[in-house]
């Protein structure tokens, strides 16, 4: 009987290499995975953790999501789709007064001026209230449409139709003007520049693409170079406009005052509701610009200079002179806004405003553009008090004659007597 040895042992396993974690490239990634509005349950952790939380209920999040390639017009909820068709019957109501009131437009235009009560005067009134009450019903009849709505609210609106100019309006008083109100009563524009100002379009002010809230101190090396203006209107139709740049504190000290200097004048500028934009730089024509950009700039020791921008509206169909504007404010100093608007017809309709200071760069941008001053330096003159001298109260100016020299040691430093040492002065 054979006996059999040990079995040889098994050969070895080969290498194996440690577990490797999935990962994922970034063209894996659904975008709406990443996005608040539509993040799953198992990535909400992975959006808290970059700094963004999750917007709503899980079930509002899959709602969006699962109904991005819906239109909105057509969301399957049957109350929204019953309250379409609530608007949609007041909307027809609208478009029949519409109608009937652009009928009565046409036959009052074709109706002679002297078969009218009141002749041409009485007509065009007519004709102009007739107009407001048609741009009023077409307001109505969009103001409930959450069609309209949303496509303001994603900014592709039509400026032209009343609808989108109401809604712009409405958000900008919202905050916008009370914000430049509350400015112009803050820093006294109104009556140091004008007696009166009232915004009725909204202004913005950018300089080199950063928009600059009103009243904020501006950089002399940011506010070097011309700003852009972006002016929205909300009454349709082209309009000329001029536009002045003035500061309002320009120190005068020979006669121990301030005066006002022109910093940019431009006239004959077409603006309308669509087109927004206005940069200052790009207006160059002979029969536009009037006073080029200066830098504003405040010497040394004195206190902010306010810079405020003033949009005017001209009549009408007619155009100002600007070799007449050359002639009268070429020198910039002495410069009045209420004499410019009275003189040429101007209403104000627009403002904003920003502050300038003496700064590390201010001496730079004035040798720059050959401004003087950049050595001057204001220092504030002491102004003694008119009131007589107080004499001195109270319970130690009492007792600080020699009647009361046993007292003295419970004070300190009354009259040249100190026990701050723990002594006093005896005689």
């Amino acid at each position: 009987m054979r006996r059999s040895g040990p079995s040889p042992p098994p050969p070895p396993a080969p290498p194996t290499s440690p577990p490797q974690a999935e990962t994922t490239s970034p063209a894996d990634i659904n975008p709406l995975d990443l996005d608040p509005n539509t993040v799953l349950p198992e990535f909400e952790e992975q959006l808290v953790r970059a700094g963004k939380m999750p917007i709503g209920s899980r079930r509002r999040r899959v709602a969006i999501r699962t109904t991005t390639d819906i239109p909105f017009e057509h969301l399957p909820y049957q109350a929204f789709q019953d309250a379409r068709k609530i608007l949609a019957a007041d909307r027809e109501q609208k478009l029949a007064q519409i109608t009937q009131t652009l009928n009565k437009i046409s036959l009052l235009e074709q109706k002679d001026a002297a078969a009218v009560k009141g002749g041409e005067e009485r007509k065009n009134t007519k004709l102009a209230s007739l107009r407001r009450h048609a741009d009023e019903l077409k307001i109505l009849a969009d103001a409930n449409d959450p069609i309209v709505k949303k496509r303001f609210e994603d900014g592709l609106g039509d400026m032209n139709k009343p609808i989108y100019r109401y809604y712009a309006e409405k958000k900008w008083r919202s905050y916008d003007h009370r914000l430049i109100t509350q400015r112009i009563k803050q820093f006294k524009i109104v009556p140091d520049v004008l007696p009166k100002l009232e915004p009725s379009a909204d202004v913005q002010l950018y300089f080199r693409k950063l928009k600059v809230p009103p009243g904020t101190i501006v950089d002399s090396l940011v506010s070097e170079n011309p700003p852009r203006l972006r002016v929205q209107v909300f009454d349709k139709g082209e309009r000329l406009v001029t536009v002045v740049v003035v500061d309002s504190d320009v120190p005068d000290p020979e006669n121990d005052g301030f005066t006002k200097r022109c910093h940019y004048l431009a006239a004959n500028i077409p603006l309308d509701p669509t087109d927004t934009s206005l940069p200052l730089s790009r207006i160059k024509g002979e029969d536009q610009l009037a006073v080029p950009w200066m830098p504003a700039f405040s010497q040394k020791g004195a206190t902010y200079h306010r810079l405020g921008i003033y949009l005017l509206e001209q009549k009408p169909g007619e155009k100002v002179d600007v070799a007449k504007l050359k002639e009268l404010y070429s020198g910039r100093d002495g410069f009045s806004v209420k004499s410019l608007r009275d003189k040429f017809s101007l209403q104000p309709f627009g403002f904003n405003l920003f502050r300038s200071v003496w700064d590390e760069n201010t001496a730079d941008v004035m040798a720059r553009h050959e401004i003087p001053g950049a050595d001057l330096e204001f220092r504030p003159t002491r102004v003694h008090s008119l009131k007589p001298p107080v004499k001195a109260r109270g319970w130690e100016a009492k007792r600080q004659g020699p009647k009361y020299r046993h007292l003295w040691k419970y004070t300190k430093r009354i009259k040249g007597v100190s026990n701050a040492k723990g002594w006093t002065k005896k005689r």
